[in-house]
């Protein structure tokens, strides 16, 4: 007698493809700097609508495009058609734009996701921003990296260090040729911080553009 041959079970033929395939390893974006930078603003690690765009604060829902704009209402901003026109306005008025992580595993877009995170080599950034001042942290969890980002990027070896909170206090207003490198913590510009209003988030914000020189007080 034949004995047929055994079929797999249902249950083997739908059985879903491992986890392992959804951590996938991600990797960030490139820096958007130039000789004049002089704000550094340093995310996390771009989002699912950034990766997929390639662009920084891609999803539509992000405030950090309208923020500037509000900051900046004297310069015209060029609209999300154009983001080769929004980073050059951005270049143009002294800020730059990268992020604390070059890779990770992460599924969705949320911080509290990243896992096995690798950072940036910020000293790389030396050569090419000598008139970095200000490293404006957009969220907690790149405020996490402030201390390693000024090490690394520390650019006058007789300049103290500073890192500070968000505060209400004065910053210093140190001659841009003096100031040392200072890193603030800032609210982030994410949807998911709908604990702060967007009028304290501009307040906030100001007061980084304002000790980098880029915004009147």
């Amino acid at each position: 007698m034949t004995v047929p041959p055994r079929l797999p079970s249902p249950a083997a033929t739908t059985r879903p493809a491992p986890a392992a395939a959804a951590d996938a390893r991600l990797r960030g974006l490139a820096p958007v700097v130039g000789p004049h930078t002089r704000l550094l603003v340093l995310g996390s690690f771009p989002g699912v609508a950034s990766l997929a765009q390639q662009q920084y604060y891609a999803h539509p829902q992000n405030q950090f495009w309208r923020l500037l704009q509000a900051l900046w209402p004297q310069h015209p901003q060029p609209g999300p058609q154009d983001y080769a026109g929004r980073c050059a306005w951005l270049l143009e008025r002294g800020l730059g734009l990268w992020d604390v992580y070059d890779s990770c595993e992460r599924q969705g877009s949320l911080d509290a996701a990243i896992r096995r995170p690798q950072v940036n080599d910020f000293a790389a950034l030396r050569a090419r921003c000598p008139q970095l001042r200000v490293l404006a942290h957009n969220g907690a969890e790149s405020f996490r990296h402030a201390d390693a980002a000024l090490a690394a990027l520390r650019l006058d070896g007789s300049a103290p260090l500073g890192r500070a909170p968000l505060s209400r206090a004065p910053l210093s207003r140190a001659p841009l040729g003096r100031a040392p490198l200072q890193a603030l913590k800032l609210p982030s510009t994410s949807p998911a911080n709908a604990g702060w209003s967007f009028e304290r988030k501009c307040a906030a914000w100001h007061e980084a553009l304002a000790a980098a020189g880029l915004v009147t007080t």
